[in-house]
């Protein structure tokens, strides 16, 4: 397709002209929705993998978070203020982080996968006064709160309320959480109780549209995760995307299998879908593992239209064998993200389940910004096009634009974007290294063809991306440096058929240890352990000594193109 054509989606009217000055996203994905006549609409549907299930309809939504912000408020919870979310796939997040938003304090999504030195690690950055979690989920915050000084209020959602049928967000009766619990220190506050005393008629903060609301944690190849920040401003900054490549409709059901405290589903099956008061389905597996057959039954009992996952999760879906039985004819589209869509999956997709899956690239600082667009030619492989009005250019380290064909860093104008981050929390170094003048430089590695579309090669750092999830070495090779066998690792990408790819350490044992299946069994037990699961190495390679610079640093690189054979 010709550039120009392109070109004229957005050249006629900016797509952003309409983004207010004041703006509250808590207000404006709930109580706007009422005001516009969907108050009466389902907003979330939840269900277990034991069959329980609850459903929330716009104007209950307003209702519970309004109640929640007031709670906050009279526990001295104030605008600004940090509120760490540990929460599995259950409607108390999107509760939770819709009270926030409109008491005008930021939300924090984490992993329920992180262990206590993770999550200590976020507490004390963040400096957050409070957390949300479940009571099967308080241990690990209970020994991060003994460290976080700054942390005042653990509110918990008792697991006895997850297992009601359907919730009237008005007085709820659960079990009471256990103040005695040995494994949580201080106070605990119960979630619904503090919703059934708080104020339905709170009024949400009056914030501006450039105000922060969220922050994002992410990592980097080196030092310590980074808290990525955004404001309030974000659902209506990708209005382009929500039309452009999630196509939500008015009538759409849309999901998204990936825990709640990852970006693509806040962004996309929260921020997004509710931005367009369309109905949303959640699914909360006991074990926390996607399971196709469930999936099936889900989009065949809700008629989801509108689906949003990654390449693993459409490779889980589409190799299970009940997918030839499975009642899918509900699905109209569906988007991919969080590492390459390979063009043997798209045809896997399109074959059974029906639909060609629009991939696209970003990350957590901007979301995606180059993307397949619904109703325009794609190829298979490439990540499409610039989403309307948002400058790229692909840049060497000089600034300077690489030439067609050649690979360069995909860099981003700062200044027509509003959906970029504003910066990463309280690290000013590490802000500037990736703010240069005004480009975003993104760090990802793409060239761009005579047609004008972008393909990805790969990451100018050394962040891994298997299963959708973004894994820093360096906090790996730090668990594994823990353990008494190991001397010094490497941490790198392989290739996987079903993931695309996973983590693989090289690993130097220390003398004394012998290399053997045993010792890489309890190096990967060790890592479940200390960090979150999804971290682990799938694969554990011994080695007598690593590829090193003269200076001393591991060649990572060298690595990773052994094990993809460049």
């Amino acid at each position: 397709m010709a550039a120009c054509n392109y070109q004229s989606l957005w050249q006629a009217s900016d797509p952003w002209a309409n983004i207010p000055a004041r703006y509250n996203l808590g207000a404006a994905l709930t109580q706007a929705n009422v005001e516009a006549g969907r108050g009466n609409r389902v907003c979330l549907l939840w269900e277990n993998s034991d069959g329980l299930s609850r459903q929330f309809t716009y104007a209950e939504m307003n209702d519970a978070s309004s109640r929640f912000a007031s709670a906050l408020a009279r526990l001295g919870v104030r605008r600004g203020d940090r509120v760490l979310l540990r929460l599995p796939n259950l409607p108390e997040f999107y509760i939770a982080a819709l009270g926030v938003a409109k008491l005008g304090g930021v939300f924090i999504p984490s992993s329920t996968q992180f262990r206590a030195a993770e999550i200590e690690y976020r507490l004390r950055d963040s400096g957050a006064v409070a957390a949300v979690t479940t009571t099967s989920l308080t241990a690990e915050v209970g020994i991060a709160r003994a460290a976080s000084p700054e942390l005042r209020h653990l509110i918990v959602v008792a697991d006895s309320s997850v297992e009601v049928g359907a919730v009237d967000v008005g007085p709820v009766e659960v079990e009471s959480v256990e103040k005695g619990d040995d494994r949580v220190a201080g106070e605990q506050l119960d979630f619904w109780d503090l919703i059934a005393k708080g104020d339905p008629a709170f009024v949400a903060a009056d914030t501006a549209s450039d105000e922060v609301a969220f922050i994002a944690y992410t990592s980097g190849t080196t030092g310590d995760p980074k808290g990525v920040v955004h404001l309030h401003r974000y659902p209506i900054s990708y209005e382009p995307l929500i039309r452009h490549w999630l196509d939500f409709r008015d009538d759409d059901v849309c999901s998204c299998p990936a825990e709640v405290g990852w970006l693509l589903p806040v962004a996309c099956t929260f921020l997004y879908a509710m931005r367009r008061g369309i109905r949303i389905v959640l699914f909360h597996p006991r074990d926390g593992r996607f399971q196709p057959e469930a999936w099936f039954k889900l989009i065949e009992k809700h008629r989801i239209t509108n689906f949003v996952g990654t390449p693993t999760i459409y490779r889980m879906l589409t190799a299970h064998p009940a997918v030839a039985q499975a009642r899918l004819s509900s699905l109209r589209h569906g988007v991919s993200a969080g590492e390459p869509l390979p063009p043997d999956t798209i045809a896997a997709v399109q074959r059974h389940l029906g639909f060609e899956p629009l991939d696209g690239i970003g990350m957590s600082e901007c979301m995606v910004y180059c993307y397949n667009m619904v109703g325009m030619p794609t190829v298979a492989g490439s990540c499409g096009r610039p989403g309307p009005g948002c400058v790229i250019k692909l840049l060497d380290e000089d600034l300077v634009e690489v030439p067609v064909g050649e690979e360069g860093v995909l860099c981003v104008r700062r200044d027509t974007h509003p959906g970029m981050m504003k910066e990463y929390w309280q690290k000013l170094e590490q802000t500037a290294e990736i703010f240069r003048g005004e480009w975003y430089y993104s760090g990802d590695v793409l060239s761009r063809d005579a047609d004008g579309l972008f393909w990805f090669k790969g990451r100018r750092d050394d962040v891994i991306k298997a299963s959708g999830y973004r894994i820093s070495p360096f906090e790996v090779e730090s668990c594994l440096a823990e353990h008494p066998a190991v001397l010094e690792s490497a941490v790198v990408s392989s290739p996987d058929p079903v993931r695309g790819s996973v983590v693989k350490a090289f690993v130097v044992p220390r003398s004394g240890f012998e290399p053997s299946e045993d010792l890489a069994l309890e190096l990967q037990n060790w890592v479940k352990e200390h960090a979150a699961g999804y971290k682990y190495p799938r694969k554990v390679e011994f080695v007598t000594e690593l590829p090193k610079t003269a200076s001393g640093k591991i060649k990572r690189r060298q690595l990773r193109q052994r094990e993809f054979g460049e």
